[in-house]
């Protein structure tokens, strides 16, 4: 029986009231958004998790962390210090898109190691396994892709992101398009050259049905990955990008009336100005299934910036009613991530997600800058480090440029804060030598 299916007899699970607990909300509002499709719990019952974690309306917006080998770095080891980073900078998600290396083997250990819910996106298994045993990625054959989703539940995979939507329809609107970056999904370009060299609809899409049994047997939450999303500003918000969106709403109903948990992926590369509009698409064509969106990346001139552009973009999307962000690191179109990098890309995708909890009114969020806006008034520097979202930072630069005054050693005597609260406490009184 999957979650969706014990709510809908009436229960109040142990998951519900746990997630309703860290979210401040009250238990029957979240399994009312839950049954209504507005809210995923991705957990898969075989894999251990410290909490549970829910994603969509009215809880506070959540970041996902990617991670994995390459064919050119296939170290485990560095892969499992990423998922420490991730655990002790506070992710709530880890996606496993691992390339290189025994790929089976480090998921399973990825999955051992984190106690966060675990994504990961199968196509690049089934595609790389097909590449081994018959040469060519178009070699796969549909029972291979299937029998790798299967393999991944039974592991204890909390959900995936299948790219259903991308459809020999669309191919054919992007070919009219005419695109300044065409396919910029690793995932979406398997399912392309498959699908043009065997003239097939996509298998994901054809037999949805099938797919939909398998997240079932296994409570899998679907992530309806966005294969045509645009990898250039330019080509936002296009015909392309638009049709399969409306596909991937047709298809959330269906996995509805089967019970299976649902999230729509989105763009990508989309300038400011069209942010909104997007999200709004997302929410009016899908019936509001939560959104997880990639950035979204506002300009695409910043290589090794990377991280302040989805940054820039999330912290918009979240504010217009994107639920998750998947975090850009810095490395983002130049290589694979370091740790570093990984910390980097986590902290910058958390500033966005709180900055637009505040604006969504998320309880805490407002309440959280409050208090160290007061933290700080008063000079407790202490009382400050246990608020910020990155207190090791916090206590690098505090021991790189400390101070033997009171206050930083920016403004020294000079603090604005401490020459005004000296003579508003005690006017009349002040001791002029703060000045």
């Amino acid at each position: 029986m999957t979650h969706r299916e014990k709510v809908k007899k009436g229960l109040i699970t142990s998951t519900i009231k746990k997630v309703a607990q860290q979210e401040k909300i009250s238990p029957e509002e979240l399994a009312e958004l839950f049954l209504a499709g507005k809210i995923v719990i991705p957990h898969n019952r075989r894999h251990h998790l410290r909490q549970p974690v829910g994603i969509g309306a009215k809880l506070r917006t959540k970041v996902n962390v990617n991670l994995g080998t390459s064919m050119d770095y296939a170290e485990v080891e560095t892969e499992l210090e990423k998922v420490k980073i991730a655990v002790e900078y506070k992710a709530d998600t880890i996606m496993d898109l691992s390339t290189g290396g025994n790929i089976q083997e480090i998921r399973r250990q990825i999955l051992a190691a984190s106690p966060l819910p675990v994504g990961t996106v199968p196509i690049y298994q089934a595609a790389i396994e097909a590449i081994d045993r018959r040469g060519s990625i178009v070699a796969m054959t549909e029972d291979d892709l299937f029998a790798v989703i299967e393999s991944q539940a039974q592991e204890g995979v909390d959900f995936m992101t299948v790219h259903c939507g991308l459809t020999l329809r669309g191919l054919e609107r992007l070919k009219k398009q005419g695109r300044v970056a065409d396919i910029v999904s690793r995932g979406g370009a398997f399912h392309v050259a498959w699908m043009l060299h065997h003239e097939k609809e996509n298998p994901l899409f054809a037999h949805f049905d099938r797919l939909l049994e398998i997240a079932r047997r296994y409570d899998i939450t679907l992530s309806l990955g966005d294969g045509l999303r645009p990898g250039a500003i330019a080509d936002a918000t296009d015909r392309p990008q638009i049709e399969e969106l409306l596909t991937l709403g047709e298809l959330v109903k269906a996995a509805w009336e089967r019970d299976v948990q649902v999230m729509i992926e989105g763009p990508g590369h989309i300038p400011l100005d069209q942010i909104e509009m997007n999200v709004r698409l997302e929410k009016q064509l899908c019936h509001e299934a939560p959104f997880y969106v990639l950035g979204p990346l506002v300009t695409d001139i910043a290589p090794g910036y990377d991280h302040i552009v989805s940054a820039i973009g999330g912290a918009v999307a979240a504010a217009a009613g994107a639920d998750f962000l998947c975090y850009v690191t810095p490395a983002e179109h130049l290589g694979l991530p370091t740790v570093e990098d990984v910390k980097e890309g986590l902290i910058a995708a958390r500033i966005a997600a709180h900055a637009a909890d505040i604006v969504k009114g998320i309880p805490g969020a407002k309440e959280r800058d409050l208090q160290l806006s007061r933290m700080r008034k008063a000079l407790d520097w202490s009382s400050q480090r246990h608020l910020v979202i990155d207190p090791g930072k916090y206590d690098e630069i505090r021991r790189r440029r400390s101070s033997s005054t009171e206050a930083c050693s920016m403004c020294g005597k000079y603090c604005a804060m401490r020459i005004v609260r000296n003579f508003l406490d005690s006017p009349g009184k002040a001791d002029e030598s703060c000045l």
